[in-house]
């Protein structure tokens, strides 16, 4: 749904009224919400890489049979080879076969993020053309879908890191500002202690340590990015157990947990989701970080780290490292748009000019 200017509109319908305010305020923010609609457009289309680039293709007719190669492996005897192993379905052989009795249906891009091609007309790094759109590494691998898988982990990888350091951070500041005292105070002193560590080393060393992977990687980030929300909930607890509803809480005997988090933490929280998108950006810009110097996920990776570390090898071939610059530049130039977006909604002192609720809301 559209408003009569082409700014993308949801119904405000089932919404409370301070909620109803909220989102209008967001969507004052055309920039803001057209950042949110096409990083939801960019990820959602990033979650199903598979169906865009693939060197499997997407559905084979073959001797009567429909076949789904990008869903379940095929042996290669299922369509009249010799070999039990599964199909290469770019092998010219097992094309003629198939190509005999059916047909094929390939995805947009015929390749994977790890798909080597061997029938570059170049050496590779080859130059972007009709076959690669942007290109190849200097691996002969297309650039494309090592974007679109690259583009899907470093998303799923920092919501990942945001929601965890979030409720860690979001747990640990209720506790110190809700307690306060030696509580508190012994708090503040192991987060002086640990925040003055030198991350980005540790990360390396603990990354040359053990084998990296997604689930190491995000274990260990996490050892330090949940201080980032602490001091701000600690001052919205300090604040809020001394409120009268809170105190009247505690005088009808609720246990404390569930005063801080029925009473405090929501009123808590809307400050802290403004957060939340630069948290999100910063993961992701720490993730590219690592796999640029060598120490991030698993070689062979889709990531745009390590097209940027191939770009700084390959100066011949600008075409490498000037798609990752760009495709890590507008992912995290749309976060910030939403994360600015979010915090104009969140400020009870922001108020749309111009009454947008009365026209949405007017029965039909």
């Amino acid at each position: 749904m559209a408003t009569a200017s082409g700014t993308p509109t949801l119904s405000l319908r089932g919404l409370s009224p301070l909620n109803q305010r909220r989102w209008r305020n967001f969507k004052a923010n055309r920039r803001g919400l057209w950042s949110l609609w096409l990083f939801l457009i960019l990820f959602t289309l990033s979650l199903g890489a598979e169906f865009i680039a693939n060197d499997r293709p997407l559905l084979v007719r073959y001797d009567g049979g429909f076949y789904f190669p990008v869903l379940k492996a095929y042996a290669e005897t299922t369509f009249g080879g010799e070999f039990a192993t599964e199909a290469e379905y770019r092998d010219p052989y097992v094309v003629e076969l198939i190509q005999a009795k059916g047909w094929m249906v390939w995805p947009p891009i015929p390749f994977a993020d790890d798909t080597i091609i061997l029938d570059l007309p170049v050496a590779a790094p080859a130059p972007p053309s009709a076959q690669n759109w942007l290109g190849t590494d200097d691996q002969g691998r297309d650039i494309v879908a090592r974007l679109i898988y690259g583009f899907r982990i470093s998303v799923l990888f920092g919501l990942c890191l945001t929601f965890f350091s979030s409720v860690v951070g979001v747990g640990v500041g209720a506790v110190q500002g809700y307690y306060g005292g030696w509580v508190d105070l012994s708090g503040q002193r192991f987060m002086e202690i640990w925040s003055g560590l030198p991350v980005l080393y540790l990360l390396i060393i603990l990354s040359s340590v053990v084998q990296p992977n997604f689930w190491w990687l995000l274990g260990i980030m996490l050892l330090f990015s949940w201080m980032t929300l602490v001091d701000l909930v600690r001052a919205e607890f300090l604040r809020g157990r001394n409120l009268e509803y809170v105190r009247a809480a505690q005088a009808l005997g609720l246990h404390d947990s569930m005063v801080m988090f029925r009473h405090i933490l929501p009123n808590a929280m809307v400050s802290t989701i403004t957060f939340m998108p630069f948290i999100l950006s910063g993961a992701i810009t720490t993730l590219t970080s690592l796999d640029f110097l060598g120490f991030g996920l698993p070689a062979g990776s889709p990531s745009l780290g390590e097209l940027l570390k191939q770009g700084k090898a390959n100066l011949q071939a600008p075409w490498i490292g000037l798609s990752a610059f760009f495709a890590l530049a507008l992912m995290l130039t749309l976060l910030v748009f939403i994360g600015e977006a979010a915090r104009d909604a969140l400020d009870p002192r922001h108020a749309v000019e111009h009454p947008v609720a009365e026209t949405e809301e007017a029965p039909s």
